[in-house]
C-alpha cells in the first residue's frame, strides 16, 4: 500500500503544552498515512508533498493571526487538502461567530463586543440584562486564555489591566459563570460530523482556567441528554461535516450554553477516549478519499 503523506500543523516550541496527537499515528498508519509534524510558520514548505494538512497545535497563532491566515491560504492553494478549510478557520478565528450561531438558534452566554476600550463604556459592561457582579473580558481573537480577565466594578487593579490590554484592540465581555468553579466546563468532540467523546474540565482551586497548562483537571464523561442535544445542535448549524469540531459548554441558568466551538486547533484529548484516535483516523481517511486525493510521488530524501 502506497503511503499517503499528512502534515500535522504545530508550532516551533511546544514546551509546556499537553499534546496528544501522537495517539493517532498508529491508526493512521494502518490506513496508509504517514504523519509529519510541521510548524505553521516555517518558510518555504512545499505543501504539494502532502495529500492532507491537518491543523493541530499551532497554539501561538493568536500572536500573529494575519500571518497565520496567510500560511493557511498558501496551504489551501496547494494540492494538499487543508483540514479544516481556510474559510472555516477564518470564520472561527473571530469569536463574533457566536453572534451568528445565536441568530441561528444556538443558546450562548450573554455577550457584548467592543471595538476598543473606552472608559465611557465600562458602566455598560455591568448593565447587561440581567446584570452581573463579575465579568470575563477576553480578546475576540485569542487562545489558551491569553489576555483573559475576570473583574468586578470594585477591582481597580483589574480594570487598569483591562484598559491597558485593550486600549487598541477588540474584545468580548461575558458574565463570569460561577458553575465553572463548581462543576466545570464540558467539551464534546465530533469527527466527520459524528460524535466521538466528551470530557469535563475543572479549574484548580482558586482559578477559572480549565486548560491543563493552567492546572485544570480533565476526565472523560458521558454527556447527559440535554448536553448531547446542545452539542448536536451546534454541529448541525455549522453547515458542513468537518474533520474535527469541539463544542465547549457551561451550565448557566439551568441550561447548557455554548462558550466556544473550536474548529481551528483545539486539543482533541485523544488520551481520554480509547476509541477517539481510530475514529479520527477513519474520519480523515473518509473525508480525504471523498475529495478524490491525487497520488503523490514521495520525493527523494
Amino acid at each position: 500500500m502506497q503511503k499517503k503523506r499528512c502534515a500535522f500543523l504545530t508550532m516551533r516550541d511546544t514546551t509546556g503544552f499537553f499534546i496528544y496527537d501522537w495517539l493517532t499515528y498508529e491508526p493512521l498508519a494502518q490506513l496508509g498515512w504517514e504523519v509529519e509534524e510541521i510548524a505553521w510558520d516555517l518558510p518555504d514548505v512545499d505543501w504539494n508533498q502532502y495529500q492532507a494538512v491537518v491543523i493541530r497545535s499551532p497554539w501561538d497563532y493568536q500572536q500573529r493571526p494575519e500571518e497565520f491566515l496567510q500560511s493557511l491560504r498558501r496551504i489551501e492553494e496547494s494540492e494538499a487538502i487543508l483540514f479544516n478549510s481556510f474559510e472555516v478557520c477564518r470564520w472561527n478565528m473571530d469569536k463574533r461567530y457566536l453572534f451568528e450561531l445565536e441568530r441561528n438558534g444556538v443558546p450562548i452566554l450573554p455577550t457584548q463586543f467592543f471595538e476598543a476600550y473606552d472608559r465611557a463604556i465600562e458602566a455598560r459592561w455591568f448593565d447587561m440584562e440581567p446584570s452581573f457582579d463579575r465579568l470575563v473580558i477576553k480578546p475576540h481573537i485569542g487562545a489558551n486564555a491569553d489576555d483573559t480577565f475576570i473583574i468586578d466594578q470594585n477591582d481597580q487593579s483589574g480594570l487598569s489591566s483591562v484598559r491597558k490590554c485593550f486600549a487598541q484592540k477588540s474584545f468580548l465581555v461575558q458574565p463570569f459563570v460561577e458553575s465553572i468553579q463548581s462543576i466545570g466546563e464540558f467539551s464534546l468532540f465530533y469527527f466527520g460530523g459524528t460524535f466521538s467523546h466528551a470530557i469535563n474540565k475543572m479549574p484548580k482551586s482558586g482559578d477559572f482556567r480549565v486548560q491543563e497548562e493552567h492546572g485544570g483537571v480533565i476526565h472523560a464523561v458521558s454527556p447527559e441528554p440535554s448536553l448531547m442535544e446542545a452539542g448536536d445542535l451546534v454541529i448541525s448549524k455549522l453547515g458542513e461535516a468537518l474533520l474535527y469540531a469541539r463544542a465547549d459548554f457551561v451550565l448557566w441558568q439551568d441550561s447548557f450554553r455554548l462558550m466556544e466551538v473550536e474548529l481551528i486547533e483545539p486539543s482533541l484529548y485523544f488520551s481520554h477516549s480509547e476509541s477517539a484516535p481510530r475514529a479520527f483516523a477513519q474520519a480523515l481517511e473518509k473525508m480525504a478519499t471523498s475529495r478524490c486525493l491525487p497520488e503523490r510521488k514521495t520525493p527523494d530524501r
